[in-house]
């Protein structure tokens, strides 16, 4: 019950609140290869440092093994870009 004020007090006033229930369901994951159209799948994604651009036209799968790969010999400033995206970084 909210309290409102008025010139002679407080007065109460039922007020009706819905509540939604929430259910726990996970979402999908989405799977690339059941997807052939997916831009996942398409040789369009680079791995960049802050130093260069360690490789280009992979698939985000291969994109992601070749990041793993240079993680494990401790190589700074990883990320997944798209070619476009590389090709637009200038290394200073």
């Amino acid at each position: 019950m909210k309290l409102f004020t008025s010139d002679m007090g407080y007065v109460k006033v039922p007020v009706k609140v819905k509540v939604k229930k929430e259910t726990n369901k996970k979402p999908k994951k989405a799977v690339a290869d059941k997807n052939p159209s997916s831009e996942l799948n398409e040789p369009r994604w680079s791995v960049v440092t802050f130093e260069s651009c360690a490789a280009s036209r992979l698939t985000y799968q291969q994109a992601a093994q070749k990041l793993r790969e240079l993680a494990a010999k401790k190589v700074s400033g990883l990320c997944i870009v798209t070619d476009d995206t590389a090709a637009r970084i200038s290394v200073k």
